[in-house]
């Protein structure tokens, strides 16, 4: 998957969740939930934003390194908002997978990050 393609998911999995926390009542569990699930959801694209422009490779480990807490955060909050009765798990499930997906590339990421970072150290 190029960069590009996950620049327009990450953004696409934002809006998606935009949508979702527009249809949540401000007060209440819901509308705390979905600030959270909101600030953690539209954060892993701005942070995978700044991953496409490492200063050095621990630099992109690293910066990959809190695009997952947020995707995990978010599937977290989306988990709460199904379990919590605020929003129907068919309305999210969507958004639960793409959380995971994406979750599961940004790790493969890190993890060839971090092989070939230790392959350079050991070549030096």
């Amino acid at each position: 998957m190029t960069p590009d393609e996950l620049r327009s998911r990450t953004k696409a999995f934002a809006l998606g969740v935009i949508e979702i926390v527009r249809g949540l009542p401000p007060a209440g569990p819901g509308g705390v939930l979905g600030r959270q699930l909101l600030r953690a959801a539209t954060s892993i694209g701005a942070n995978y934003r700044a991953v496409c422009r490492p200063r050095s490779d621990a630099d992109f480990v690293a910066k990959l390194g809190i695009v997952i807490e947020e995707c995990d955060e978010s599937a977290y909050w989306l988990e709460l908002l199904a379990e919590a009765g605020c929003v129907q798990i068919t309305r999210i499930r969507g958004l639960l997978n793409e959380a995971d997906e994406l979750t599961r590339i940004f790790v493969a990421s890190r993890e060839t990050a971090r092989r070939r970072l230790r392959a350079k150290r050991q070549h030096s």
